[in-house]
């Protein structure tokens, strides 16, 4: 016979009692019982750890000992199992996201905020990634969400829309532009522009694109940047104008002007997106987070 957290609780109950008809009654199991396993696990321990008399019922120096490892077991396995049971809940785990800079400079941070103040227990791991990157993570399972920034279009996935943003036009402070409170799109068929790496930045170019067709040109590329600061910096210094979204404005450094696209109505989406069938009870919490949170009739998934 082994012995198992049954005995250590009889053991506590005695040796808190010290007297076995309370401590069995506290158990509600019957008392011939209760000191048949005591013996048995003394003989199992090779000690003793009462001492018995007619009258009463002592601790041992082994004893008391033993008290002090049987309680911090019994604590121990009480939160395993409290743990074990937040774990299904959704309120205890890992959730690793991965993000683009569209959703970091929009809605996410605030998301995210939210979402740690009602479950503080969910640790969020953050991966910056683009999108394409974001979908073989998914796919991999290395992620179990996504905030990508684009058209997705793949099946076996779900996803809600987080933030619309319109696209703006951004000058450096000395451009003809800088003064002006918007352009058409047009006007910027003979600009050196600034744009994000075709490699990183699908995103922009799946949209841009054809509106870039449907005003009549090419966009002439002065230079290309990786980051949304890198382009930024890259048009301050003049070498061209720059086409991003309006999230840039929250976070714009000194020297840029900004100017709304007066014939251009499209918008970039940034949106969470996950495989439908890989479930966790920790992504199903967020994502039921996600929706509560979000405006009505972003829901497109």
């Amino acid at each position: 016979m082994g012995i198992d957290l049954r005995h250590f609780r009889c053991f506590v109950a005695v040796a808190e009692e010290l007297h076995f008809h309370r401590a069995a009654k506290r158990l509600g199991v019957a008392q011939p019982a209760l000191s048949r396993t005591i013996k048995t696990m003394e003989n199992e321990l090779g000690v003793t750890l009462l001492e018995r008399s007619n009258r009463r019922v002592e601790l041992t120096h082994v004893g008391e000992i033993f008290l002090t490892g049987c309680r911090k077991c019994l604590e121990h396995s009480e939160r395993i199992i409290e743990d074990m049971q937040r774990v299904q809940q959704g309120s205890i785990g890992t959730l690793r996201i991965g993000y683009t800079e569209n959703a970091m400079n929009g809605q996410l941070p605030s998301l995210l905020k939210a979402f740690k103040g009602q479950t503080p227990d969910i640790s969020l791991v953050l991966t910056h990634s683009v999108t394409s990157e974001q979908v073989s993570q998914l796919e991999d399972g290395s992620i179990d969400l996504g905030f990508a920034t684009g058209n997705l279009a793949k099946t076996g996935f779900e996803s809600i829309r987080i933030q619309s943003e319109r696209f703006v036009c951004v000058v450096y402070d000395s451009h003809p532009f800088a003064t002006r409170s918007s352009i058409c799109l047009s006007e910027l068929a003979e600009e050196p522009m600034v744009q994000g790496a075709r490699t990183h930045w699908q995103h922009y170019y799946s949209r841009l694109e054809p509106l870039f067709r449907t005003a009549g040109f090419e966009p002439k590329i002065a230079q290309e940047g990786l980051t949304t600061t890198d382009i930024q910096r890259l048009v301050a210094c003049g070498i061209g104008i720059a086409i991003l979204t309006e999230t840039v404005v929250d976070c714009l450094p000194s020297g840029l002007a900004v100017l709304p696209i007066e014939d251009v109505t499209d918008c970039l989406d940034t949106i969470a997106v996950w495989p439908a069938q890989q479930n966790t009870v920790a992504k199903d919490r967020f994502v039921s987070f996600l929706r509560q949170s979000l405006n009505p009739g972003t829901n497109f998934s």
